[in-house]
């Protein structure tokens, strides 16, 4: 007879131990200097009957303040599997990060904790705080990581480097006790780790064999990191998501990855989404995905944004012919044209596919032949006959010639922060060397640490750099935007948690022309304010992007700049449009 008690009891067992438990201050926007600020955390650890997780996202974290939750963790942190240390460093100096952890991973490795999640993410330490973070990965706590998470962390490459060789050191520590570190999961978006960086990492992952998951977009890769990461995923077997979004793999890389692809059996989730494939490349990856009976899990292939012609379509209506499980196909913001869009859509409703195609939003028309499109593949197969071992003479192959001059001077003729300050031009921005990001926060930095000094010079490297977002040259744009957003983030969280957001809002709204400066003796507008204009479209619609900033754009752009007698304003398209989408912004 089914007694229901016995049941009653069973669950009542059993359930507890089965929800996780742990401390989240997320989002309580703390900030921790001293030990006894640190007071309220770490009370919350030790009343944590069992510490499964720790999160302290959104809270800015002192070294003093990281000791008193380490001595909490020696004591408490054993059951931790999940540290959830995202956006923890705000406002910190550069030396104080790597402190800061080093601290966190003592306790970690005192209490004998073994993780299974590590999530630094939206922390911009730079270069100097995977000091403290490698002390951390080569420790004992890491040789059970199965998820590291390093999203936005202003790596640069000399970080990618520091980083790889302290996950090679936890690998091989972890291997002498018999159980070798078994990554999962590793995702480090927008480091700009570029080529020399994704290559260290690459060798990371040659060893680990383990990796399912795999995320590295807008790192400014070019196809011969890519082809170091392709070669060593494919000793990944079980890899279910690869995602190297906006980076530039051109058809090079396309070749390199399609032959990695072939070993993916699980995969699920192909993003390769504004990566300049072109019609080439795509063909590539379509042949490999078409293969009969291969991948038959993918769910979602990304291929957005790559100039991919027509002449593409009959290869990718085969790659997702036989795929039961696909339900996302992007193929937007390419360049397919009219008829070609229809002659796409015709042969995937043939097959059964047309409900996964993407809307094909931003499509280009196709005006060249198909002899055009020839011509194409012929500059690649020239291009091929480089020498492949100089990354610096192919990294441009996929643009124009003059480009590819400009990257060897960049090579010869690197400057600093300073000298792009006084010359913020394209050409400028490209030659600065090492993790951009972090330099241009070290400058303002250097400038002063008074908070209202700080964001004032950083408004200005704002400027500066946003203003090329309109560029002409699609590197220097792609650069330019993505230190943007990076930059305003950083701005705009500094702000916020120095009560700095008003005299902020004040000043940019002078640096944008929109109102007069109270401050007589400041500067006049260097800067090409339709680019810094266009640099907002994009910039107002995240969420970090403070709806106060927003009202006071709104209520200035429609005013005309005075010039002279008359009232003309050579911006009113750019602003225009800039109200247009905050209005659309404010609506949703």
């Amino acid at each position: 007879m089914f007694n229901f008690q016995n049941v009653s009891e069973t669950l009542s067992k059993t359930t507890p131990t089965d929800v996780p438990t742990g401390v989240s201050f997320c989002g309580k926007s703390l900030k921790l200097n001293s030990e006894e600020d640190a007071n309220l955390v770490v009370d919350a650890i030790k009343k944590c009957s069992s510490l499964s997780y720790l999160n302290l996202e959104g809270n800015t974290l002192g070294p003093d303040a990281a000791k008193a939750v380490s001595k909490a963790l020696e004591t408490h942190g054993k059951p931790l599997t999940r540290a959830l240390w995202k956006d923890m460093f705000t406002g910190r100096m550069k030396t104080e990060i790597p402190k800061a952890l080093e601290y966190l991973g003592t306790g970690l490795k005192i209490s004998e904790a073994r993780l299974f999640e590590l999530d630094l993410s939206d922390n911009a330490f730079g270069p100097i705080g995977v000091q403290g973070l490698a002390a951390l990965l080569s420790s004992s706590p890491c040789f059970t990581l199965q998820e590291l998470r390093l999203n936005n962390n202003g790596l640069g490459i000399s970080g990618g480097k520091m980083l790889a060789d302290a996950l090679i050191n936890c690998h091989n520590n972890s291997s002498k006790i018999g159980k070798p570190l078994a990554l999962k999961v590793f995702i480090a978006g927008r480091n700009r780790l570029e080529n020399e960086g994704a290559t260290a990492l690459a060798n990371v992952f040659d060893k680990l064999g383990s990796l399912e998951e795999v995320v590295m977009p807008q790192n400014g890769i070019y196809h011969i990191g890519v082809a170091a990461i392709a070669s060593a995923l494919s000793n990944n077997p079980n890899l279910k998501i690869l995602n190297l979004n906006d980076n530039t793999v051109g058809p090079k890389g396309a070749i390199a990855l399609a032959n990695a692809l072939k070993k993916f059996k699980n995969l699920e989730i192909l993003n390769l989404g504004d990566c300049l494939l072109k019609t080439r490349g795509a063909m590539t990856i379509a042949g490999a995905l078409g293969i009969p009976g291969s991948h038959t899990s993918l769910i979602e292939i990304n291929l957005t944004g790559n100039e991919i012609r027509s002449r593409a379509a009959e290869s990718l209506v085969n790659a997702v012919t036989d795929k039961t499980q696909l339900t996302s196909l992007q193929l937007d913001a390419n360049s397919f044209g009219g008829e070609g869009v229809d002659a796409l859509k015709e042969a995937l409703e043939k097959v059964d596919k047309l409900d996964v195609l993407g809307s094909l939003e931003d499509d280009v028309t196709d005006d060249e032949d198909e002899s055009d499109g020839d011509n194409e593949t012929e500059d690649d197969s020239n291009n091929e006959s480089d020498n492949d071992d100089n990354e610096n003479e192919n990294i441009y192959s996929d643009v124009s010639q003059d480009v590819i001059i400009q990257e060897k001077e960049i090579i010869h003729k690197p400057i600093n922060v300073k000298e792009f300050l006084k010359a913020p031009i394209g050409e400028n921005l490209l030659m600065i060397e090492g993790d951009k990001f972090y330099e241009f926060l070290e400058h303002a930095t250097s400038y002063s640490q008074e908070p209202q000094r700080y964001v004032d010079e950083l408004l200005i490297i704002v400027m500066k750099v946003s203003s090329l977002c309109g560029s002409g040259y699609g590197d220097v744009r792609v650069e330019a935007e993505g230190l943007t957003d990076k930059l305003y983030f950083e701005l705009f969280t500094f702000a916020k948690s120095n009560d700095q957001l008003s005299h902020v809002n004040n000043n940019l709204l002078v640096n944008l022309g929109l109102i007069k400066s109270e401050d007589k003796s400041s500067g006049k507008i260097e800067w090409n304010l339709e680019g810094c204009f266009k640099a907002l479209e994009k910039i107002c619609t995240k969420e970090y992007f403070p709806s106060l900033t927003k009202d006071a754009l709104k209520l200035f752009i429609e005013k005309p700049i005075r010039s002279g007698k008359k009232f003309v304003d050579p911006f009113q398209d750019a602003k225009k449009s800039l109200k247009n989408i905050i209005d659309d912004s404010q609506r949703t």
